[in-house]
């Protein structure tokens, strides 16, 4: 037996490395707008937070739409081509952003973005609009390909590791979102600047496809590998199914379709749906609005030095503590012999409470603020960093959560139903904000002693802060003890 552990093929973790590929692209090509509108396309289209607040919403609706049928369409055609459909319907659709400067050039009549720019009144507000329609078609085919990422990469880790490995696999592939997150400061505005904010939109979404030819040669299900005699060996085959030996499921209920309707009647499944609802939006509310709150309460721009150094250090502390949280839970489970759910849920538990730090972000900055200038925003910067990494720890094991209660062959579709409705939770979110900056603004509404922006700023942190806690009292409250599926 010791012989055959020292000679166990590794091949997951290629596997691993191919999902964190995908999804470090996936979060580059939804980092492009963020990072190029305030300073490049705001300008040229005359829009505000409201237009920017509706396209960032219209995304999360849309890719929550797209999310209800992506996971069933991931179960029914196979991880393999699934995968590819998805990611080369996304990295079209991040090219496509670039045809809609010249679509609203067209649509108008003029012939630069120079003279879009220097349009007023009712042109202004002509460009505005189509410019808003041509985006939003860019976005939804963009939601439409990403929608299938994580349902197929959730299906595959659990093709590859056993449930005690999946929640730090996980952590590893989702730290891609931080990663290109991470990334996306230190290209997207050079490139923007450079070649144009068009060019910044192809030049990320061509990398999807350069991604495809990897996948196309390197993924297959373990056992057909086993097959061919080729990078998965009996030892790693039977380390990834060790599963089945502690919970044996019959070979009927494995191959047996879950129809879609069944899965709405699990409790399983509502409390992973409001866990994704509740805590989505936050990430993505920071991963969208960080640039504009830095330029808005700071007059820091991102393709500056201070504002590259500042989304660095956000996402780089993001990635290096939210591979911490994916390992906690099978600390828990060695030290313990607790089941995998019930040491997710206890991770969880702790990660919920981080993201409370956030509630300090607009206090201490403008504290602070009269002493040390534009550098205050490391303040704000690093509280938020602390929330994002606890938000990543947290959607590690969430989606993890999946895995543990379902069968192999519902886990997409369950991964879509609360993809959707984390996508539904962010729609509400972005939109909210949008509106809420305006208002802010216009009225110079205040709020716990902040005016203007600033206050709704902080009303925005203030939910973010509390999402997770709620989300897991709910989500305990559903699913208080590790049940999983097994008739259906």
């Amino acid at each position: 037996m010791n012989n055959q552990i020292q000679k166990m093929t590794h091949w997951r973790w290629a596997i691993c490395g191919l999902l964190f590929m995908s999804i470090t692209i996936n979060y580059l090509d939804r980092q492009v707008l963020s990072l190029t509108w305030e300073e490049f396309i705001k300008p040229e289209f005359h829009w505000n937070d409201s237009i920017y607040g509706r396209i960032t919403g219209f995304f999360s609706l849309a890719y929550a739409i797209s999310l209800l049928f992506a996971g069933r369409f991931i179960d029914w055609i196979g991880t393999k081509k699934g995968f590819l459909w998805a990611i080369g319907v996304w990295s079209f659709g991040a090219c496509l952003h670039a045809v809609c400067g010249v679509y609203t050039e067209w649509w108008v009549g003029l012939s630069s973005a120079v003279e879009l720019a220097k349009a007023t009144g009712d042109a202004a507000v002509v460009i505005a609009t189509v410019s808003m329609w041509s985006f939003l078609v860019a976005r939804s085919v963009l939601a439409l390909g990403e929608a299938g990422n994580f349902p197929a990469a959730i299906k595959v880790t659990a093709e590859y590791f056993p449930k005690k490995d999946r929640a730090f696999a996980t952590s590893i592939f989702n730290a891609g979102a931080s990663v290109g997150a991470l990334g996306a400061p230190l290209c997207i505005p050079p490139l923007a600047k450079a070649f144009g904010w068009e060019m910044a939109f192809i030049i990320i979404g061509l990398l999807g496809f350069v991604w495809m030819g990897f996948w196309i040669f390197m993924y297959d299900k373990p056992e057909k590998f086993l097959e061919k005699g080729k990078w998965v060996n009996q030892a790693e085959l039977d380390y990834i199914e060790q599963d089945k030996l502690l919970e044996p499921i019959p070979v009927s209920l494995e191959e047996k379709k879950m129809p879609f309707w069944k899965c709405f009647t699990f409790k399983q499944t509502w409390a992973f749906a409001f866990g994704k609802f509740m805590t989505d939006g936050v990430w993505w509310f920071f991963l969208f609005w960080t640039p504009s709150y830095l330029s808005n309460q700071f007059g820091i721009k991102t393709t500056e030095g201070l504002g590259m150094g500042l989304i660095f250090t956000l996402y780089a502390i993001t990635t290096l503590l939210s591979l911490v949280g994916g390992k906690l839970p099978t600390i828990f489970i060695n030290r313990t012999g607790i089941n995998p759910y019930a040491a997710r849920m206890r991770a969880m538990l702790i990660f919920a409470f981080f993201p409370l730090c956030v509630l300090l972000a607009q206090p201490l900055a403008y504290h602070f603020e009269p002493s040390l200038g534009r550098s205050v925003a490391w303040i704000p910067v690093l509280l938020i960093s602390i929330g994002c990494a606890a938000h990543q720890s947290w959607s590690a094991n969430i989606f993890s959560t999946v895995g543990d209660m379902f069968p192999k062959v519902a886990i997409a579709s369950i991964t879509g139903i609360g993809g959707m409705a984390g996508g539904l939770g962010s729609y509400f979110i972005q939109n909210a904000a949008g509106r809420l900056f305006d208002h802010a603004e216009l009225t110079q509404m205040n709020f716990m002693g902040f005016a203007g922006k600033p206050a709704g700023y902080f009303i925005m942190f203030c939910f973010c802060a509390m999402a997770y806690l709620i989300g897991w009292m709910v989500m305990k409250s559903l699913v208080p003890k590790y049940k999983p599926i097994t008739d259906y």
